[in-house]
């Protein structure tokens, strides 16, 4: 108990620094734009800062880089105290964060929680004080002295000041352009933010960035256009600004760009995944562009994108032991992998997949089906027949032809740092078609609470609509290919599954049910068992990366700027090229991440090996290669029970508003997956406030 209480308040601790830091982090953004910061605040920090290590670089390391990166240590170590001490019951601060991560649907954005909703309102607000501030400050400095001294006009002189300043804003949205997309963050989780749920926040600032950078090119080459100065477009100088590389970057981003429009991307999906790849040399230019020292300011997100990004190259070498397939008449699949005891992960959390001889690049998320506490050595996925990739997927392991083996390379699990589904006294989840998946999940993780741990666990209500008949064999999936719980009666379950498109008439003369069967794989000794990539204690390992990586870059850097680079150019940064200290900066960043990662991976994995060996080896428990049927009969007690629980409902949709507000615990958890229309009804009949026992959550899914 002691310790319990000491880890509470080192947390307590750790979240207070946390939220200082980032609050002054924050405050430096918003002095960026004014006189104040430019003419007071940063001349006394470079005066503090600048050395014959660093330089100018020294200030923009300390006030931007730094602090990102030592919120993100701080984050590792507040959810690895949350993972080994969890929260017992409902505090009064838990019940404030879960106000916070409580959803609402908000016109024009969908539904969000309070907590995205306000760092939203934040970024709009920077925006706008950030943009009429570097206008009004820039425009303040311009008269027609000022012009007239540069040979320009007034406008002229205005129209370049307004080119420069959409590009100030090009840099602020840029700094935030990465944070959604880093799927093993630190920072995210604290907020209780998934990488999965922010993607859309990646795509509406990448929207914002190419925007403010477009707006930002066309003013320089109109007003290089009607000044006679065309030239400068091809202008790469050695000191200063390289606009040529500018406008590498600019074409760079501009392809990635036209690939994310909804219709683009649908229609050509592959185009706009290998396009996104062009983000190396968009930003490879954009740092020879601006400098490495204005480039610090962007720096933080990038780097821990790039700490990410490496550790799941590392994790994707290996191809991970694929056990059985479990193949539905609905064209759809549970792929059931080998993973090691060690690796733990929440309900709801979803794993990337990559089939090598599908596409050797293409990378596909999938919901995670299996508890890692119910099903300890095993973890599955599911994935519908819904995308030319899946569809390949299904025929492959549904063809008459015996497959011995599927080679398969993994990144992941992600997933929300927590769950609290069992606080409340029942659950009420409402599935559209292959929205079901994350709610098994969820089911199993219940299954083992009342059978293993013996704890009380919320009365069950699931409302699943498929299209067809054919579609119902997918309430199969919620008991485990691997076990088969013995005390499933103890739940409270209650299931409505409706047939939209079909009458119980046509259903009863078709009724001839096509069977489940399960696909068994050989071992390959080469394969390994899915294991967490940094070990158990992956925060902790995470935090040494960060800090360790960012420590070898400094010492790297600065013994190469005072040793090689402080010689030629004594820190007047007008002799010693900038494009060739930006190629410097981003090699030794590169590798100084490379290194440490690499480092601690190797370590983890060394670890790891015996315990991989023996549970690839050890697999005698499972028949050979080759198809069977489902063993279980439908006579079974758990497919008997599953049938008794379940009502069917044909050619109707599910009247949600009786179902919900018949609700009459004191706290119903209200979960919704599926079609957005359908999320935002639930949605809305949550938030009516016609029933304040309703609580509500949408959740994201992958398949």
């Amino acid at each position: 108990m002691d310790r319990k209480v000491a880890a509470k308040m080192m947390r307590a601790v750790i979240l207070t620094i946390l939220m200082v830091v980032i609050s002054g982090h924050m405050l430096i953004w918003m002095m960026m734009p004014t006189n104040v910061y430019k003419s007071t605040w940063l001349p006394r920090i470079r005066a503090a800062s600048s050395s014959t290590y660093f330089g100018l670089q020294g200030s923009t390391l300390l006030v931007n880089t730094f602090p990102v990166l030592f919120a993100a240590v701080l984050a590792c170590f507040y959810l690895h105290l949350a993972n080994t001490f969890p929260n017992q019951g409902e505090s009064s601060k838990t019940r404030g964060m879960s106000a916070w991560r409580r959803r609402v649907i908000v016109k024009g954005l969908g539904i969000v929680s309070l907590t995205e909703l306000s760092f939203l309102i934040i970024f709009l607000a920077l925006l706008l004080w950030s943009f009429s501030t570097y206008l009004h400050v820039g425009f303040g400095k311009i008269t027609h002295k000022s012009a007239a001294k540069e040979g320009e006009k007034m406008w002229e002189a205005k129209l370049e000041s307004a080119a420069k300043r959409l590009g100030f804003m090009g840099n602020l949205c840029v700094a935030f352009l990465f944070y959604p997309v880093t799927r093993g963050s630190s920072l995210l989780p604290v907020f209780g933010l998934t990488s999965e749920s922010s993607v859309k926040y990646h795509i509406w600032v990448g929207h914002i960035t190419m925007t403010f950078l477009s707006a930002h090119g066309v003013c320089y080459i109109l007003f290089w256009a009607l000044t006679n100065q065309l030239s400068e477009m091809l202008k790469w100088a050695k000191v200063g600004v390289a606009n040529a590389a500018g406008e590498l970057a600019l074409l760079s981003g501009l392809l990635m760009w036209l690939t994310t429009f909804p219709r683009i991307r649908r229609k050509f999906f592959e185009l706009f995944f290998y396009t996104h790849y062009l983000y190396i040399p968009f930003i490879f230019f954009f740092v020879i562009h601006v400098g490495i020292s204005y480039a610090c300011i962007m720096l933080p997100s990038f780097y821990l994108f790039i700490i990410d990004r490496y550790l799941r190259f590392l994790q994707s070498r290996q191809g991970v032991r694929l056990v059985s397939a479990r193949v539905l008449p609905c064209e759809t699949v549970e792929l059931n992998f080998l993973k090691s005891g060690g690796l733990s992960y929440t309900p709801t959390s979803i794993m990337f997949l990559n089939v090598p001889s599908i596409s050797k690049m293409q990378w596909h998320p999938f919901t995670i089906s299996s508890s890692s506490s119910l099903e300890p050595e095993t973890l599955s996925v599911i994935i519908k027949g819904e995308g030319s990739w899946s569809r390949k997927l299904f025929q492959t392991l549904s063809s008459p032809s015996s497959l011995d083996r599927l080679h398969v390379s993994i990144e992941g699990p992600y997933g929300p740092a927590s769950t609290s589904f069992s606080r409340h006294d029942e659950l009420v989840m409402v599935s559209g078609g292959s929205g079901i998946t994350p709610f098994i999940s969820i089911f199993r993780e219940l299954v083992y609470l009342c059978e293993t741990l013996k704890c009380k666990t919320p009365k069950i209500l699931l409302i699943s609509s498929f299209k067809n008949s054919s579609d119902l064999t997918m309430l199969d999936l919620l008991l485990p290919i691997s076990s088969t719980p013995s005390e499933l009666s103890k739940l409270n379950l209650q299931i409505e599954a409706y047939i939209t498109r079909e009458t119980q008439s046509i259903t009863t003369q078709n009724s001839e049910k096509l069977p489940s069967y399960n696909v068994w794989f050989k071992p390959n000794l080469s394969n390994t068992a899915i294991t967490p990539v940094l070990g158990q204690n992956s925060w902790l390992w995470l935090a040494a990366i960060i800090s360790s990586s960012f420590i070898v870059f400094l010492i790297a850097m600065g013994t190469l700027t005072r040793f090689y680079i402080y010689p030629i150019d004594h820190n007047t940064n007008k002799l010693y090229p900038y494009s060739s200290r930006a190629v410097l900066n981003m090699l030794l960043i590169s590798l100084s991440i490379a290194m440490t990662a690499s480092g601690a991976f190797l370590w983890n994995k060394r670890n790891c090996d015996i315990t991989e060996r023996k549970q690839v080896q050890n697999m005698e428990g499972t028949p050979d290669s080759g198809s069977y049927t489902t063993d279980r009969e439908l006579e079974s007690l758990p497919q008997q029970w599953l049938a008794q629980s379940t009502s069917l409902h044909y050619g109707e949709r599910p009247d949600l508003k009786r179902y919900l507000f018949e609700r009459k615990e004191a706290s119903v958890g209200v979960l919704v997956c599926g079609p957005k229309k359908m999320r935002h009804e639930v949605a809305d009949i949550c938030s009516s406030g016609l029933a304040q026992n309703l609580h509500f959550e949408s959740i994201s899914f992958s398949w």
